[in-house]
């Protein structure tokens, strides 16, 4: 009786916690077509404010990748009205921090602030969109810069070409432009004109490419007016961006390769499948595959691999969910002599196990847990609302999956699981790569 009492007590303050984190916010449209989400949360003196445009590495012409990920830093640059240089200097000056960053589908912007400085971070935001100063000093300035970021993230960081997907997708993806990775290619931009630099904000940066994000501490009538000040009469340079997703043969017979990394010395062995879009309900089950293989010390690769028979130094699997496809990649180091064949036999059990046989109810409770109390904590902080609201809008085409994604979650069974695993994770589906130091070769 009493474990019972205390099941009950715990889903009832998991339910209690989950509902006391309901994000509720206001959205609505401009003319010109930016879209607005604002969130009132009035316990601290703090806001966010971020924009995020439509527009990542997939949408970059063949022979120019790397455009979306150089704008990141192009538009810190300066403005019409913020001198060259300034940007984070004016943010700092005001208690705030600012940052942005990149993903193969769009790019977000942001300020977080204290509340007094909201029309500061709207009078930012709406110069970037209207007034950028993209000229040659500053193109030259932030190419070394984003090759610096490529020397330290990718070229001379141990893995790095596999955490970054530089190793993979040019396997996965024949068509589709998810086969370059985001921080594309230096000679690609080396190669560029300023005019084309001057032509990819002009048709990507524009209100109707964008979702501005206010959330903190705000009065919503207030903060209405002052977007309308800043942005209302923002025009844009073109029509609004349609795309056709480009479709990719499936993927019928194992492709098998060898990538090298001078940084390394233990190879790994990585096994990677391409998988559905994010908006897809199998990703959320991929999402929880990934969990029982590989999350934590207690997940079923990491106990059976590492400390029982001590085959593997670490395991590690992780999804990568995308707006057009997605990719779930599953990796392993071994420990002393062991083979990268043994390795891949002992992943393969894993799966062939969660293909064969429903995981135990006390698993499958421990996972709903885990992923309720990621929903809690997800929606814990400003920063981190404003930036899931501006994703769920922008990718997802539903806000309020801030609030009710969690209940997807909740509908997944046992079964599904099983049967994701089977759709998915595949030995005729997957891309299987050596990944080596070079002086193995």
């Amino acid at each position: 009786m009493k474990k019972k009492f205390y099941a009950i007590a715990c889903g009832l303050m998991i339910t209690a916690s989950a509902f006391a984190q309901e994000v509720k916010f206001t959205e609505y449209d401009l003319d010109n077509g930016l879209h607005v989400i604002l969130h009132q949360e009035n316990k601290a003196p703090v806001v966010t404010v971020g924009v995020m445009y439509h527009v990542g590495a997939k949408d970059e012409e063949t022979g120019r990748t790397g455009f979306a990920h150089f704008f990141e830093h192009l538009l810190f640059e300066g403005t019409k009205n913020i001198e060259r240089g300034k940007w984070f200097d004016i943010v700092s000056a005001n208690g705030g921090r600012n940052n942005a960053n990149t993903t193969q589908d769009r790019t977000y912007y942001y300020e977080t602030l204290p509340s007094n400085n909201l029309e500061l971070a709207l009078w930012m935001e709406s110069e970037r969109m209207l007034h950028p100063v993209i000229n040659k000093i500053g193109v030259d300035t932030q190419n070394e810069v984003v090759k610096e970021e490529k020397r330290q993230r990718i070229d001379n960081a141990p893995y790095g070409k596999i955490i970054y997907q530089t190793a993979i997708g040019k396997h996965l993806f024949k068509k589709h432009p998810y086969k370059e990775s985001v921080i594309g290619s230096m000679e690609d931009l080396d190669a560029a004109k300023l005019d084309e630099f001057i032509a990819f904000n002009q048709k990507f940066y524009n209100p109707n490419n964008a979702t501005l994000v206010v959330a903190g501490d705000i009065q919503i009538e207030n903060a209405k007016k002052m977007i309308a000040d800043y942005f209302g009469d923002i025009k844009n340079n073109g029509e609004k961006i349609t795309r056709t997703v480009i479709k990719e043969d499936p993927i019928t017979t194992e492709i098998k390769a060898t990538e090298t990394d001078a940084n390394i010395q233990l190879p790994a062995k990585v096994l990677v499948y391409r998988t559905p879009k994010q908006t897809d309900r199998d990703t959320y089950v991929l999402n929880y595959i990934s969990t029982i293989l590989t999350g934590g010390n207690s997940s079923r690769m990491y106990k059976n691999m590492v400390e029982d028979k001590k085959v593997a130094l670490q395991v590690f699997a992780f999804a990568n969910a995308q707006e057009d496809y997605g990719t779930y990649t599953m990796v392993a180091l071994p420990l002393g002599q062991v083979g990268l064949d043994k390795l891949q036999a002992e992943m393969d059990a894993e799966i062939e196990k969660l293909q064969n046989e429903l995981i135990t109810e006390r698993e499958f409770q421990k996972l709903q847990n885990q992923f309720e109390n990621n929903f809690v904590n997800s929606n814990s902080d400003i920063e981190g609302i404003a930036g899931s609201l501006a994703t769920y809008n922008v990718l997802y085409g539903n806000t309020d999956l801030i609030n009710k994604e969690i209940e997807i979650y909740r509908s997944i069974t046992r079964e599904d699981i099983q049967k994701v695993a089977k759709k998915y994770l595949n030995k005729n589906q997957r891309l299987n790569l050596d990944y080596v130091s070079e002086s193995s070769k």
